[in-house]
């Protein structure tokens, strides 16, 4: 890896991933930046899910690298595990919370260190804990509803819970899948609200669909298109680009 690379919180060279014949990615190249807020676009089956299992090491490619860090850790020689310990966090499109526990305990058990459900829920909450929990209920709006089963939320307010997770988690890289699925308008706009303020501080992958959505947080988008980039750039040159228009936006006006 370069000495110039070491820069790139992410860096994926020549990934290659076939699945039974299915080239899912196809000789894919990816850089992004350390505090980036990337938003990746692309019709179904271009590949957007594929790319994030690789990075977690849900599933290994063929060829290529995938680095992360300004340390260029080799994440293809990782667990899924170990790749979580490094600061790579995954929201995915359906919430995934623990319903039954308040919302205070889903941060509790999702901070970083946290030795398993019973140690967290049933070991003394230190000052130090309850006002990191403290802040990430500030950060995503729900502090209000702290003592309140995650069940109990509303679809959005289920996602700015799971975005909570991940900065509990001290995630530094968060890859967040489809966040505005299923939403209303307002609760979009508060979640590229949320999503704008945690940039800089936090590496963000955006995987998304809803082009307005889009628009609001993006100031550099990916497209892909059958596993490998298509092409990367403003919203405005994205949307102008006519093989884009041909393969993705042209057949997804409703977006």
């Amino acid at each position: 890896m370069s000495a110039a690379r070491k820069e790139f919180i992410l860096a994926a060279e020549d990934v290659c991933k076939t699945f039974d014949g299915f080239k899912a990615i196809s000789n894919l190249n990816f850089y992004m930046d350390e505090g980036e807020l990337r938003t990746v676009i692309g019709p179904n089956g271009a590949g957007k899910t594929t790319f994030l299992d690789l990075i977690t090491g849900r599933t290994k490619p063929d060829t290529g690298t995938i680095r992360f860090g300004a340390e260029g850790v080799d994440l293809i020689r990782k667990s899924e595990y170990e790749i979580y310990r490094l600061g790579i966090g995954r929201k995915f499109q359906t919430p995934t919370v623990y319903s039954d526990h308040t919302v205070f305990e889903n941060i509790l058990l999702s901070l970083e260190g946290s030795r398993g459900v019973f140690a967290a829920l049933f070991a003394r909450v230190t000052p130090a804990q309850r006002a990191r929990i403290h802040e990430v209920l500030e950060t995503i709006g729900l502090a209000a509803r702290e003592g309140a089963k995650a069940g109990s939320l509303a679809h959005g307010q289920k996602q700015w819970l799971e975005i909570g997770m991940l900065l509990a988690q001290n995630a530094r890289l968060m890859l967040v899948d489809e966040p505005a699925a299923g939403m209303t308008d307002e609760e979009t706009a508060k979640t590229g609200e949320l999503l704008l303020s945690l940039a800089g501080k936090h590496s963000i992958i955006v995987i998304e669909h809803d082009m307005v959505f889009v628009r609001q947080i993006a100031s550099k988008v990916t497209v892909l298109h059958q596993g490998t980039i298509l092409c990367e750039g403003t919203v405005d040159e994205v949307q102008g680009n006519e093989r884009v228009i041909e393969v993705y936006l042209g057949r997804s006006k409703k977006h």
